[in-house]
């Protein structure tokens, strides 16, 4: 808890600071040393640490909607760093640790918290899986180790040991799995950004990019043309039809991925819990409340709508693994658009355009790298394309080079 927020708790008047966390709205000025397009988590963190950490306020978040209104806000905001590869690996878990002092450091309450997250094994093959990725998380140095039923038990009381007929016979225990306040990880972000001038222009649509001899020299919005220096996209789903404005293709396939929340009951599970075999994983908010998620939709498409088909398979393998939610009542149901790549791994850094920077196909896992990405992107951008070697796997280039960074099935549901 910040230390700021127990004080402010103890006082016995309390005074009202006008407008102090978001500036109000100003005029899109002629021209910005950098425009960032996307005004959702990754957007507002390359803003915040572009300002922090080098100096950089002459900055402008352009978003066509409101802040953290896209896939930020329709997220199951989990956060961990199991996954297969030492890229992966080293990565997501320096994004894991920076998330643990945020509320620190924005002295504004994300709500993180630390829970574990228990993915289930049902078959030898998915064991062999598990233990591999535990060794590898063990040797980049994260806290996953492999547990047998006994441990889930224990662990997990309420949880059914033969869903679907699909008896449980390990468990990868992530015991760094944590979940935050999503749209509070945004304010945050941008709260920071703002009070060191960066500009925030919410629904300020860019319409194209204007690139000369290859180069971005500025973006067309809603509201006029913008001139800038350099250019960064971060802009989810919409990723694809971003760069095809900007006169090149991303290896990206958008699709839909939906979650659910149901009424709130008594506390009962404190782990998120996760079966790739059902499709699906479980997790009690602090509210009470119970989020269900799984694979995307099979099919490609820029929209954001529910469906009975996804409501049905999500609950019913939601059942098999906790069959007293049965009796639990739906509250809604909600979707993002995903930007897949085909080795489930994103692309950062440069584009074929100079001054171009790209922030895209974080599919189902862009909230949990929204520090570390915020981060690296803003070093990327501060020396002027010198790509940070902690993002330089994730380069678009690698596809043309046989240099996949292949995470297929270390998603907490497969897709």
């Amino acid at each position: 808890m910040p230390f700021s927020l127990l004080k402010y708790g103890l006082k016995k008047d309390y005074a009202f600071e006008k407008h102090a966390d978001l500036p109000l709205p100003t005029k899109l000025k002629s021209s910005y040393d950098v425009i960032i397009i996307g005004g959702g988590g990754h957007g507002v963190a390359i803003a915040y640490y572009l300002a922090k950490y080098h100096g950089i306020t002459n900055v402008a978040i352009l978003e066509k909607g409101y802040l953290g209104g896209g896939n930020t806000a329709r997220n199951t905001a989990v956060i961990r760093s199991n996954y297969m590869t030492p890229e992966g690996v080293k990565f997501y878990s320096e994004s894991v640790n920076m998330f643990k002092n945020l509320s620190n450091e924005f002295d504004f309450n994300i709500m993180y918290s630390q829970r574990g997250q228990l993915t289930l094994a049902h078959t030898d093959a998915a064991i062999r899986g598990f233990r591999q990725r535990a060794e590898v998380s063990t040797h980049f140095g994260g806290k996953t180790e492999l547990i047998g039923p006994q441990e889930i038990k224990e662990l997990v009381p309420t949880l059914n040991m033969n869903p679907g007929h699909l008896p449980v016979l390990a468990g990868l225990w992530h015991m760094d799995g944590a979940t935050a306040r999503h749209d509070a990880v945004a304010w945050g972000y941008a709260k920071g950004a703002t009070q060191r001038g960066v500009e925030l222009h919410q629904l300020t649509e860019v319409l194209d990019v204007i690139v000369e001899n290859n180069k971005v020299v500025g973006v067309k919005t809603n509201k006029g043309i913008v001139k800038c220096g350099c250019a960064v996209q971060a802009v989810a789903g919409h990723s694809s039809l971003l760069a095809a404005k900007a006169g090149f293709k991303l290896p990206i396939v958008s699709y839909p991925l939906q979650a659910m929340v149901t009424q709130p009951v008594k506390p009962f599970l404190d782990q998120m819990v996760s079966s790739s075999a059902l499709h699906c994983y479980v997790q009690q908010t602090s509210r009470g409340e119970i989020v269900f998620g799984g694979g995307s939709d099979p099919y490609p498409l820029y929209n954001t709508r529910s469906t009975l088909e996804l409501k049905e398979s999500l609950l019913s393998s939601a059942i098999e693994m906790f069959p007293f939610m049965a009796n639990l009542r739906l509250l809604r149901q909600w979707a993002g658009v995903t930007d897949m790549t085909s080795d489930y791994s994103p692309v950062m850094g440069l584009s074929p355009v100079d001054n171009y920077y790209l922030d895209a196909g974080w599919g189902t896992w862009g909230f949990k790298a929204t520090p570390i990405c915020g981060k690296t992107m803003a070093e990327l951008i501060a020396s002027g394309g010198k790509v940070p070697k902690l993002i330089a796997p994730f380069a678009m280039d690698r596809f043309k080079e046989f240099r996949q960074v292949n995470e297929m099935g270390a998603t907490a549901a497969s897709h």
